[in-house]
């Protein structure tokens, strides 16, 4: 296995109920990050399917697969905060279990987040051509329409589970459930630049959903509520820097010398 401090890379990929989906993103993300050192973290949200067999298939012959499970599903921001946690690349990206983000873009994402520099803390896609039914694409647009006229996150598209971010920035933001939803508006609440690229959304591969996009739309409205005041009461993080062993007693001698 590839030592943790020579990766470039964790992808992580919350699935429940996926069995279908698993063989074939697996393997499309496995070209997409070809020559790239990475690791992938399936994030098993308590299926009740065929999931966990399809994942122990993919794993022959894929050092670089790593499965994790919940025992009961907790919900998709649990499962991939579940995967960043035991990520060992210090840049993560996450996708879709469901074959509908294609990996292809990965590689274009993270280029955008390093070109940008260590100020940057996430590269957001931005589906194009969606291929939702009809009644969730209304939804998404009046969800987004509503988000960005309020937190001003510039974010056209902040539902597209394809985002690559730095994981120490991804580990100060506030843990709560739809947390990926709010990342570019949280990303920018520590300082952090966001980088968009838009992405060809696809059909998923088999099956249907199992994680809407706002379970309920009060559900959403307090979630925005609560960013909002976040963002609000915001302050300036001071610089904390260390002192060096004997530090003090060197001021104490000047002060005395006055």
């Amino acid at each position: 296995m590839m030592s943790p401090d020579a990766l470039r890379l964790t992808v992580v990929v919350p699935v429940k109920n996926e069995a279908g989906n698993i063989a074939p993103l697996v393997a499309e993300i496995e070209q997409a990050c070809a020559g790239l050192p990475f690791e992938v973290i399936y994030v098993d949200d308590g299926s009740t399917d065929a999931t966990p067999a399809a994942l122990e298939a993919a794993r022959a012959g894929r050092p670089w697969l790593r499965v994790l499970r919940h025992q009961a599903s907790a919900g998709q921001s649990a499962a991939v905060r579940s995967g960043v946690l035991a990520a060992r690349g210090a840049i993560v990206a996450t996708l879709d279990g469901d074959g509908q983000n294609d990996p292809a873009f990965i590689p274009a994402l993270l280029e955008a987040l390093e070109q940008a520099g260590e100020g940057a803390g996430l590269a957001q896609g931005q589906r194009r051509g969606r291929k939702d039914g009809r009644f969730k694409m209304i939804q998404s647009r009046i969800a987004n329409g509503v988000r960005g006229r309020i937190l001003k996150d510039s974010t056209r598209d902040t539902g597209c589970g394809l985002k690559l971010f730095r994981r120490h920035v991804y580990l100060r933001l506030p843990y709560f459930d739809a947390l990926h939803r709010f990342m570019p508006a949280l990303v920018a609440r520590e300082g952090y630049t966001v980088v968009h690229r838009d992405v060809i959304d696809r059909p998923r591969l088999t099956g249907t959903s199992n994680y809407g996009l706002f379970d309920r739309l009060w559900v959403g409205l307090l979630d925005l509520a609560g960013v909002w005041w976040l963002i609000r009461r915001k302050r300036a993080t001071p610089r904390a820097v260390e002192a060096a062993a004997g530090e003090a007693d060197a001021t104490r001698d000047e002060d005395v010398g006055c």
